[in-house]
């Protein structure tokens, strides 16, 4: 197949390939017209499944709780404390899903007339996951059942105090697992080395997984007799707006039923019925009801930042508040937290980019420095990889000399796994994570040996990994193409994110009129096909890259194909539509 608009090496190095079709491949029965089929095809949904994909319900895609092992054993010890009223606590991670599994949890078993207790640790203080002296204060403190939400499968030695303490926690979690359990009452979680039909759910985030021990939870009690005129069933599919939020910001891959909690949880979302998230979004200020995108890079960074540099339990609390002049006040701190983390993860970053640029030779990046906020390093690490197109880690070195990393992956390089692998052989202190993301600690003077060891272990999948990028398109424009008409029928094809890619277009050839350095390093282009129609572009943080640079000193007789998102810019006095440039290639 030969290249789109022949690009076989852009300005940033790579092949530009069609996105699984190609229009003169296509089989008798695609309709040319038809852009929605054309994309759904191109992101592997089965020709028969395409009206279920279309427009993704809960019905279509819900498998039914009991085959995950141990669901049915946690729903049935939950029914049991609803019934009997037992003091519950739900102990969450201290990032979005966590924070969203948390409160679905909360509200869900506060629809059913009992009030549990979250507990959201803090990042600094007492680090990732369930601590046994947590677990032991949360009994002491009344609690006859603990169930956790997006950690606790690596927390052996916390599971074991719990244990000896005589209380009973459900681990429910979505992280890869070691062969061995950590011992709990029940372990729900996709990714259990031992898990069987439920494995094929193990893209599901931890909200994801918390929704469907809600409705196990539901049925269980439904077949106890539970519900009544008196005591009607609670509606979990309300809670969709919440799973939604969790997914999307957790980065899981948006297929199957993910695309369902993701479409139906913004129908939820648009009418505003959780108070705290509409004062998110009001301090978001969005003036429209959230799409995907708000999910991951307005909303989900605002309750990130109570975890990051805040207070931890801010994001559970807005999520489960009940008075609208509290959570007005919640979100409005939450959005002043984001602001500062912005500020921190900034000056991180400078650092992080100039240690990352003097290696060269490696395969996997590995940053870290004392005096590093670790409630930002996640998203420094992102940035890294994004970047230099390799897997990154960045850790933050403590006065104690124990170092916290967070590390970002590339598809087909599963970081996760060689986290795991490395805590194994007694390199990290603690880790864990899944194929995209990971989590370790470390003592400061064996991250030379955690280097080494990453990189004999990665450095052959990253090699590959990079052999086999290219950048993927779904259709070729003139600058007159890319309007809201455009922006509006690709949307069709979603919710998008990560294993469901927001589609992509090559729009020219054009020639640059003008180009300049905006806002934070970012550069803004006016750029004019020759259908005679202008177009407006922004390649995002590009200013100081190879893209950057060409975009900027290209000359006006030179012509340029783009290659980005269409996306919809709202700012003006009318909609317009604008391109987000991912890429760019000499057209002569």
């Amino acid at each position: 197949m030969s290249p789109v608009c022949n690009v076989s090496q852009s300005i940033l190095g790579q092949p530009w390939h069609w996105r699984g079709l190609a229009g003169d491949t296509l089989d008798s029965g695609f309709a040319p017209d038809d852009l929605v089929t054309r994309l759904l095809l191109a992101r592997g949904c089965p020709r028969d499944a395409l009206d279920a994909h279309r427009a993704p319900s809960i019905r279509a895609f819900m498998p039914d709780p009991s085959i995950f092992r141990d669901m049915d054993k946690a729903a049935e010890r939950l029914a049991d404390a609803v019934q009997a009223g037992e003091q519950v606590a739900i102990f969450g991670d201290y990032d979005v899903d966590g924070a969203t599994s948390a409160a679905l949890m909360v509200l869900l078993l506060r629809d059913l007339g009992l009030a549990a207790r979250p507990y959201i640790p803090d990042r600094l203080m007492e680090g990732y996951g369930p601590s046994g002296e947590a677990l032991v204060r949360l009994g002491r403190e009344g609690a006859t059942l603990i169930v956790t939400v997006d950690c606790g499968a690596q927390a052996f030695e916390a599971l074991d105090a719990a244990r000896d303490a005589g209380i009973e926690v459900i681990v429910v979690d979505h992280h890869k697992c070691s062969s061995a359990l950590p011992h709990a009452l029940a372990i729900v979680n996709p990714n259990r080395v031992d898990e069987g039909e439920g494995a094929a759910h193990g893209h599901l985030a931890a909200v994801g997984m918390a929704f469907l021990l809600g409705a196990a939870l539901l049925r269980t009690l439904r077949a106890r007799g539970h519900f009544s005129p008196e005591r009607p069933e609670p509606r979990l599919i309300d809670l969709l707006d919440i799973v939604a939020l969790g997914t999307v910001a957790d980065v899981a891959a948006l297929k199957g039923l993910n695309r369902a909690f993701v479409a139906q949880g913004l129908k939820v979302m648009a009418g505003r019925r959780n108070i705290g998230l509409a004062a998110l979004i009001e301090a978001s200020r969005l003036t429209r009801a959230p799409v995907c995108s708000d999910l991951g890079f307005a909303l989900g960074p605002r309750i990130n930042a109570g975890g990051r540099v805040g207070r931890a339990d801010l994001g559970v609390r807005l999520l489960t508040a009940t008075d609208a002049h509290e959570a007005r006040g919640i979100a409005e701190e939450l959005d002043r937290l984001n602001e500062e983390r912005r500020a921190i993860e900034g000056e991180v970053q400078a650092l992080a980019d100039t240690l990352a640029d003097a290696q060269t030779d490696r395969a996997v990046t590995l940053v870290a420095a004392e005096g590093w906020h670790p409630g930002v390093i996640g998203i420094v690490a992102g940035r890294l990889k994004e970047r230099l197109g390799r897997p990154a880690l960045v850790f933050a070195i403590d006065e104690a000399g124990i170092a916290k990393g967070s590390g970002r992956s590339i598809p087909g390089v599963d970081l996760g796994a060689a986290v795991l692998a490395a805590k194994d052989v007694g390199l990290l202190l603690a880790g864990g994570g899944h194929a995209m993301a990971a989590g370790a600690t470390i003592a400061a003077d064996r991250i030379g040996d955690l280097t080494a060891f990453l990189e004999e272990r990665l450095a052959e999948r990253v090699r590959v990994a990079q052999g086999e990028r290219a950048l993927l398109v779904d259709a070729v424009l003139a600058p007159g193409g890319v309007c809201v008409d455009l922006v509006e029928a690709l949307e069709v094809g979603g919710p998008y994110g990560m294993g469901w890619p927001q589609p992509r277009v090559a729009v020219g050839p054009v020639r640059i009129v003008k180009a300049d350095r905006v806002g934070n390093g970012h550069v803004r282009v006016i750029a004019v096909g020759e259908d005679g129609r202008s177009l407006k572009a922004v390649g995002f943080r590009q200013a100081d890259t190879a893209l950057g640079a060409a975009l900027l000193g290209t000359p006006p007789h030179r012509r340029l194909w783009l290659a980005g998102r269409a996306r919809r810019d709202d700012w003006g006095s009318r909609p317009a539509a604008e391109l987000h440039i991912d890429d760019a290639a000499w057209a002569d």
